[in-house]
């Protein structure tokens, strides 16, 4: 049987890609008639860029570009979730060991306007510390080459995702701050696609969808701990098992992977409410940017 062949891009294709990579395993793709070709683009901004260049079809990554095309009269939409949760910690070097310690530190980060600046800019201003001004980002990539930056001294912290905070930990850094604490239920990421392509291609969002689902269904599921994990650890420690299942077994009690890629009414308002607390969306265009989230390709596939 002939497959259909579109591109799924990202940043990373890390922890929180478990489901995918779930789906592909078990061949929930291949039942469903369809090709996933990954690509990994080492940048959030990168993967929604690649959207808006036609140069993909389908993104996993945070949805502040997204949001920021849409009510700009853009074609991006969300089309559901792939993560509500942020598994993350605030991890500093030796020698930091609060938040009001990071007054003029270096914080790593992969984009100056999605995803871990933003959550570190809310974090920080909790006790006081504003950007710009109390503090400086540095452009350091993804979470892997943010944990090399940090081994290196060319940056004071860097928000790290479980279970790299668990490995700096393990190595005498100190985990200052834990995202969930201060924001607690986010579009961490979504499933994003341009419009006019998600309208014209019903035979492939659709299917997609319901073949991830199932891959959120089992992952989610504590008899398939044992093998989750392992894929898990595929995807994010390679050699250390230990640390990937506690990585693992953090993310899903933690709800990491929302069941049937629900974008909660919650989870989005505080990511357009981000957006606008670090300056990067307008107030009045807080109600607007709602209707970037478009459920009736969702509804279907789980019809």
């Amino acid at each position: 049987m002939s497959k259909t062949t579109f591109r799924l891009v990202g940043a990373a294709q890390g922890f929180n890609w478990l489901p995918v990579f779930v789906a592909l395993e078990k061949g929930y793709f291949d039942q469903a008639g369809l090709a996933v070709e990954l690509q990994k683009l080492g940048g959030v901004s990168k993967a929604t860029q690649a959207l808006l260049d036609e140069e993909a079809e389908l993104a996993i990554t945070p949805p502040e570009g997204a949001i920021a095309d849409f009510v700009n009269g853009g074609d991006l939409r969300i089309v559901a979730s792939n993560s509500n949760r942020l598994p993350m910690s605030l991890v500093a070097r030796p020698g930091i060991e609060s938040m009001e310690q990071m007054k003029g530190s270096k914080i790593g980060t992969s984009s100056l306007t999605e995803g871990t600046a933003i959550y570190t800019q809310i974090m920080l201003a909790e006790h006081g510390l504003h950007y710009p001004g109390d503090y400086d980002f540095e452009l350091a990539g993804i979470h892997i080459t943010r944990w090399e930056a940090l081994q290196k001294g060319e940056i004071d912290a860097a928000p790290q995702p479980a279970p790299w905070n668990f490995m700096a930990q393990n190595a005498g850094y100190n985990l200052i701050g834990e995202i969930p604490d201060y924001i607690p239920e986010v579009v961490f990421a979504g499933i994003i696609g341009n419009k006019s392509w998600l309208d014209a291609n019903p035979q492939v969002i659709e299917p997609f969808l319901s073949a991830l689902d199932k891959g959120y269904a089992y992952a989610n599921d504590p008899a398939n701990e044992a093998e989750c994990a392992k894929i898990f650890q595929s995807i994010t420690t390679k050699d250390d098992a230990q640390l990937a299942h506690r990585g693992y077994v953090y993310m899903r009690d933690l709800g990491m992977w929302p069941a049937h890629m629900e974008v909660t009414a919650t989870a989005l308002a505080t990511s357009i409410d981000l957006m606008i607390r670090a300056g990067l969306l307008e107030e009045d265009k807080r109600e607007m940017a709602k209707g970037v989230f478009e459920p009736s390709y969702l509804k279907r596939a789980l019809a």
